[in-house]
This record gives structure tokens, C-alpha cells and sequence, in this order.
């Protein structure tokens, strides 16, 4: 055995997130790749390998399309670049919504070739079962209410949830079966302040918001949407850079460079050593 102490950061887990219940605002964001995750990881107590890499990575109109194959191969890249936060990774649409069995072998293939530390489900009418089978078998569960962009084909839109009496009772039953089940915590998405509010008081479990109001124990954004990657962005986002158009121009400014021959100058260039004089 070495003799060389090495040092090691401990990563946060599903025990950590949970107890924060009520306390210091927990602060997620979504990865994709290990520079961006490793950027993050200084910042972020969770980090979401959210199946929203086949819209903002892959170019797919929804996340219907998106393979169990994807999301293992950016989990992977995710847990290379972050150290400290949690890696929980979206069972993509199709994985879980079934067969319990199929469920778990699904989900303990994501947590086995990725070595993340949970796993998040769309908490569906049939989830919650689900979730519970597969949290006394070992794995930790994230859950996610409101709108839910696996059923966009269903609900025909990205539409917020909870605006008359009959959803607002879905939506809370649906984060009550969920946190009843045993996930550790619920994603909010696209409800009004007052049912988040609700939801955050009715269940024992954090409550991580997007779209649903400061009234959350948590909020997550996706990553590419708050540093201003694209033209638009949904009405809850604050961007907090304006890489679109920065990289716009950096892209502009090294075109330039290369069609005028200002790129590479001198110092850029490699150049053959002076023979040594005798």
C-alpha cells in the first residue's frame, strides 16, 4: 500500500440533500459534459444530468427521444468533471414507467456504469410504487411534479400545471405519493407560488423549484438557459450571462483573424531550433 495520504473531498448524498429540509436554500443546476460539471461543482449542491441534453445538446424538439444509452454517457462525463456535489441523472422516458423489474435493472445499470448517487423519475399515476420498490432496494430517488416534459406529447405543449381546483389536487396528491414513496426530494416545475407553497409545507422532503417560486427549499435551472446560450428562454429563467452572444463575437473576431492572416501571428507558430554553433 501507498504511504502517500490522499486527500479526498467527500461528495454530498441523498442524506445531506434531505436534511436540508426547510433550511439553507439548496442551489442545483443541470450538466452536461466534465469542464461545465467541474465549473459547477464549486457552486452547486446537486448537479441534474437532466434528459433536457437531448433539447439543449442534441438538438431534439423533446425529450421523448432521448436513450438510457445518452443519459449513462454524460452521466459519466458529469461525475469525471464534479468532485463535490451530488450527480443525479433523469431516467429517460420509457425506463421505468413500466415493469418494476425492468425499472430497477434500468436504474441500477445507470447508477453502476456512471457511479452517480440518485436518479430522478416523472412521477406519473403508476410512479410512486415504483419509487418505493426501487428505494428499499438501494436506490436513491429524485421526484419530479407539475409539469412534466416527458408527457408533453400527452398534454400537447410545455403547459404549466395547477391553474384549476381538479389539477391542483393532482399535482399535490402526485408530491404527497411521491415523498410518501421515499424519494428524498421533489422537483416542482411550472406551478403557481401558492401550490408550490403548499407542496413545500405538505411533505417532509425538500422541495427543489423551477418555475415554482422562491417558496421552494431548492431551485434548479438548466445550465445553458441561465448563462444566455439561446435566443429564448421560458418566462422563469434569469440569465445570468449572455454567452450567445459573447461566443458570437469571439467567433467573429477569430474568423477575421484567420482571413485577414492575423491568426496565428509569431507567437502562436512553431518554429525549427537554431543549429548550435561549434
Amino acid at each position: 500500500m501507498s504511504s502517500q495520504k490522499q486527500e479526498t473531498v467527500r461528495r454530498l448524498a441523498a442524506p445531506d440533500i434531505l436534511a436540508r429540509k426547510g433550511g439553507e436554500p439548496i442551489v442545483c443546476l443541470t450538466a452536461y459534459d466534465a469542464p461545465t460539471a467541474e465549473i459547477l461543482d464549486a457552486h452547486c449542491d446537486l448537479l441534474l444530468v437532466g434528459d433536457s441534453v437531448g433539447m439543449v445538446v442534441h438538438g431534439l424538439p423533446n425529450t421523448v427521444g432521448v436513450t438510457l444509452e445518452m443519459m449513462i454517457l454524460h452521466g459519466q462525463a458529469v461525475m469525471r468533471g464534479a468532485k463535490k456535489a451530488m450527480v443525479v441523472i433523469d431516467m429517460p422516458f420509457g425506463s421505468y414507467e413500466g415493469d418494476k423489474e425492468e425499472a430497477y435493472r434500468n436504474c441500477a445499470r445507470v447508477m453502476k456504469e456512471t457511479g452517480a448517487q440518485g436518479v430522478k423519475l416523472e412521477s406519473g399515476p403508476t410512479v410512486p410504487e415504483t419509487i418505493a420498490y426501487l428505494v428499499q432496494r438501494g436506490i436513491p430517488v429524485m421526484g419530479h411534479v407539475g409539469l412534466r416534459p416527458q408527457a408533453v406529447l400527452t398534454d400537447g405543449a410545455f403547459k404549466a400545471k395547477g391553474r384549476t381546483d381538479e389539477e391542483r389536487l393532482r399535482v399535490m396528491a402526485e408530491a404527497e405519493s411521491t415523498a410518501d414513496a421515499g424519494a428524498f426530494s421533489v422537483v416542482i416545475e411550472g406551478v403557481a407560488e401558492g401550490l408550490a407553497r403548499e407542496i413545500t409545507q405538505a411533505i417532509d422532503k425538500p422541495t427543489i423549484g423551477i418555475g415554482a417560486s422562491a417558496a421552494c427549499d431548492g431551485q434548479i435551472l438548466v445550465v445553458s438557459d441561465m448563462l444566455g446560450v439561446f435566443d429564448w428562454t421560458p418566462k422563469f429563467v434569469r440569465r445570468y450571462a449572455d454567452l450567445r452572444n459573447d461566443i458570437g463575437a469571439a467567433v467573429g473576431r477569430y474568423a477575421a483573424d484567420v482571413r485577414a492572416r492575423r491568426f496565428p501571428a509569431e507567437v502562436e507558430t512553431y518554429f525549427s531550433k537554431k543549429p548550435v554553433q561549434p
